[in-house]
């Protein structure tokens, strides 16, 4: 007989996604409802386990990324997807705001044909809608490894809201997503579970 977490565990998913800086992209998926975890790290490069400093040089080829725990039967990949596009930039190469290289490039790593498809949908319906103006440059690629960041990346927004970093780039994001998908909040007291 399974309890009921070995059960919900096995019924949570996984995506993998870089949209610049990790810190940005964990602040506001944290904040999703039916997403259980986030985890900065590295993936999409050449060096196993690389570190913070050897990803800032770009030369290891990885993406800054978060991993995200989710559960589908509160919020599907493309409900995901959609909150990705919104709150970074997927039309510039290489580049978030001031974060330049491409560790800070737009990525989605994949971990089934079935997230490809997803993906690419999303993708083809945003440029038929002319949601941005500029071509969209976002990478889809499979997963390969995935390491996660040094301890201190974790839940930075949340230690660090006063640091000026935060309150220009992340605040802001977050506000937009707040306004943009009030409806996919999770309450305070659902955040990270």
């Amino acid at each position: 007989m399974t309890s009921n977490a070995e059960e919900s565990k096995r019924e949570e998913e996984k995506a993998t996604l870089a949209g610049g800086c990790f810190w940005c992209t964990e602040a506001v998926l944290e904040q999703v409802r039916g997403v259980t975890q986030v985890t900065p790290g590295y993936t999409g490069g050449r060096l196993a386990n690389p570190t913070y400093y050897q990803v800032c040089t770009g030369t290891t080829g990885h993406a800054e990324a978060v991993q995200v725990t989710y559960d589908p039967r509160v919020i599907s990949y493309r409900e995901v997807l959609e909150i990705f596009f919104a709150t970074h930039d997927p039309t510039t190469l290489n580049r978030q705001g001031a974060d330049v290289g491409s560790q800070y490039r737009s990525a989605i790593f994949y971990h089934d044909d079935a997230q490809k498809r997803t993906a690419e949908e999303v993708m083809g319906e945003l440029r038929a809608q002319r949601v941005f103006r500029n071509p969209i440059v976002t990478q889809v690629a499979p997963v390969e490894a995935f390491y996660p960041a040094e301890e201190y990346h974790r839940s930075y927004y949340q230690r660090n809201a006063d640091q000026p970093y935060c309150e220009f780039v992340i605040s802001p994001k977050l506000a937009k997503f707040r306004k943009q998908f009030t409806e996919k909040l999770a309450m305070p007291s659902q955040r990270g579970r």
